[in-house]
């Protein structure tokens, strides 16, 4: 059976209309363990249809982008064109407006919207080896309007044990005390991002496999603190990388230097161009 964005969405939101409340009382109350607010879902969509999607990701693929330096390793993709349709439309049916109006119901972030040019989302995949060291997201969107205020993260490696790395890490403020929440499949993490919410993944562990993501952000107009602020992605070494916090700490000072004289910035654009 094929599936497009409409019957995703319509799949999303039978999954979560009714548990509004219940699932709002989570994100917050998860709060008091490191200061962000998160919540994960599990058996996000029909088991059949989380399958289906993993399939569909081509791990052999050169649309596959590879990032790679001291602050992260991982495969990203925005070239939707290049894998089976499903993929594109589980990620779009993300974006749909109701399924955007519920999880703000969720997670009592009003006026979101979704992000059509995929400036922060998009198909993940790591590989044994693979990380991403703590950091904080970007504080808006491209064209720096909209403050990024959500991160919707949707697994779908069957079989995927917590012990096999690639996991979900949320840090405190000072980047000392962490939660870690395990990529199972078929389960859907949300976070908040701002200023202070310091994350990272976990150092795949487990060979000759492919922990893979459907990466979703949601923006908003509004400031999460209520003033306007503004940062680049920053990266921090972990507690038992001091070097790697220094060199972090450098790194981002000279990046935001470059950002100020560079609205734009200096890195590749890498923009959602159709079609799915």
């Amino acid at each position: 059976m094929a599936f497009n964005t409409t019957e995703f969405s319509r799949l999303i939101a039978d999954r979560l209309r009714g548990s509004e409340a219940k699932l709002c009382a989570e994100f917050l109350e998860n709060e008091k363990i490191v200061g962000t607010k998160f919540l994960a879902i599990d058996d996000f969509l029909p088991t059949d249809i989380a399958h289906r999607i993993y399939e569909s990701y081509k791990p052999t693929s050169p649309a596959w982008r590879e990032m790679k330096s001291f602050r992260e390793k991982k495969m990203t993709t925005k070239k939707y064109g290049e894998f089976p349709v499903l993929l594109g439309e589980v990620t779009f049916s993300i974006q749909d407006p109701e399924v955007v109006k519920l999880f703000a119901q969720i997670t009592g972030i009003d006026n979101q919207m979704g992000d059509p040019g995929l400036y922060a989302g998009g198909l993940s995949m790591m590989r044994k080896g693979d990380f991403l060291n703590p950091h904080i997201d970007n504080s808006h969107d491209q064209d720096r309007k909209l403050y990024r205020r959500l991160n919707l993260l949707y697994y779908v490696t069957p079989d995927w044990k917590e012990e096999d790395g690639g996991n979900l890490e949320l840090w405190d403020i000072d980047v000392k005390k962490k939660v870690t929440i395990h990529s199972k499949f078929n389960r859907m993490v949300l976070m908040e991002t701002d200023s202070e919410s310091w994350h990272s993944v976990s150092k795949v562990t487990k060979p000759d496999s492919f922990r893979c993501c459907v990466s979703n952000y949601y923006f908003s107009p509004q400031s999460p603190t209520g003033t306007d602020y503004f940062h680049i992605t920053r990266f921090k070494g972990r507690p038992d990388e001091p070097l790697k916090r220094f060199i972090s700490d450098i790194d981002s000072v000279l990046r935001t230097v470059a950002r100020s004289f560079k609205r734009s910035g200096f890195g590749k654009k890498d923009l959602y161009q159709g079609p799915r």
